[in-house]
């Protein structure tokens, strides 16, 4: 898929004020640090197209990306640690339920996890809920170009595929990224084209 055209729509707070449109949408959503933004630049080829932030939880409301006049890509608030008050952090938790939950749109949901740590169960629970809201979902290993010492991306990735497969059979589609190298691009962006061309057949 090549991307002719990622441009910024508007934030919304609810679900209930998102576009009322019948375009395909992908929510990208992970634990708050995760690189979010990062992949979401990365992804399109527009640099500060979503904005970067060293600070979990930069990401407040539900954002809304208009690519190549055809779907949104849909950036989510990421759930787990964030430098917000508890009611906050339900608000933010209430705002991520009602978009899965209620939005017929939704096309997929790509949840991001960090292969520089080992499984972590927020992560394999929130990924049961989805099976739950019946949301359909692949995974996307993040930073895969980091070497730091003592860290086994695969070692990692394997167990949280293993830790997935007590529940899960088959297990979902996975990709390995990197923002900073590109390295899994291609294989997403061509995951999304094959999933659109499912929805019009």
């Amino acid at each position: 898929m090549e991307i002719h055209k990622a441009e910024f729509v508007s934030s919304f707070a609810a679900e209930n004020q998102c576009p009322k449109t019948s375009w395909p949408e992908f929510a990208f959503i992970g634990r708050s640090n995760v690189g979010k933004s990062s992949l979401i630049n990365m992804l399109t080829g527009r640099k500060g197209l979503a904005k970067v932030s060293a600070t979990p939880g930069k990401t407040q409301l539900i954002n809304f990306f208009n690519v190549n006049d055809q779907w949104y890509l849909v950036d989510l608030p990421g759930y787990g640690y964030a430098k917000v008050s508890k009611s906050q952090q339900r608000t933010l938790a209430n705002m991520i339920e009602g978009y899965l939950a209620k939005r017929q749109q939704l096309a997929l949901a790509f949840v991001l996890i960090d292969a520089n740590v080992p499984p972590m169960p927020i992560d394999v629970a929130f990924i049961n809920h989805l099976g739950e809201l019946q949301v359909p979902f692949a995974l996307i290993f993040t930073k895969t170009d980091r070497q730091k010492k003592g860290v086994n991306h695969t070692g990692n990735i394997t167990a949280f595929m293993e830790a997935l497969s007590q529940t899960w059979e088959p297990l979902p589609p996975h990709f390995l990224s990197s923002s900073v190298t590109g390295a899994g691009r291609a294989e997403i962006l061509g995951y999304i084209a094959r999933v659109l061309r499912s929805l019009s057949t």
